[in-house]
């Protein structure tokens, strides 16, 4: 009874410390991803004056397979330090505040570029010897 007893006892540790040992290893693979996703996180510092685009959350109700999820660009008015970010539309007809996370830079042309037309004409063939 006795041997069993120690045995049992003896089990019971080595369980607890194989317990141990997969929590430390479970603790040091988070730690590993989140650091590898952390890396691929932007920082988005918008100020005022800055053109972005503003995320629509419910164009998911309304799915059109081709139709952008973005919608904009608006000028940033002001910044919030809750992460709250005002925006107005282009002719600042309307200002509204948004989550700062519904927004990326908008990065627009900032002049027209010309087209220019290319005319083809029938391909001149080689003469064969």
């Amino acid at each position: 009874m006795e041997v069993a007893g120690t045995s049992r006892v003896t089990e019971l540790h080595e369980l607890e410390e194989f317990r141990y040992l997969a929590f430390e290893s479970t603790k040091l693979y988070k730690k590993r991803m989140k650091r590898l996703h952390d890396q691929n996180i932007d920082e988005r510092n918008f100020k005022p004056g800055d053109m972005v685009l503003l995320y629509n959350s419910r164009l998911r109700l309304f799915a059109g397979k081709l139709k952008s999820r973005w919608s904009g660009p608006f000028r940033v008015v002001e910044v919030f330090p809750s992460g709250a970010v005002e925006i107005a539309t282009e002719n600042d007809s309307h200002t509204f505040r948004v989550n700062g996370q519904r927004l990326k830079p908008y990065v627009g042309m900032s002049d027209k570029k010309e087209v220019s037309e290319l005319h083809l004409t029938e391909p001149q063939r080689l003469s064969e010897p």
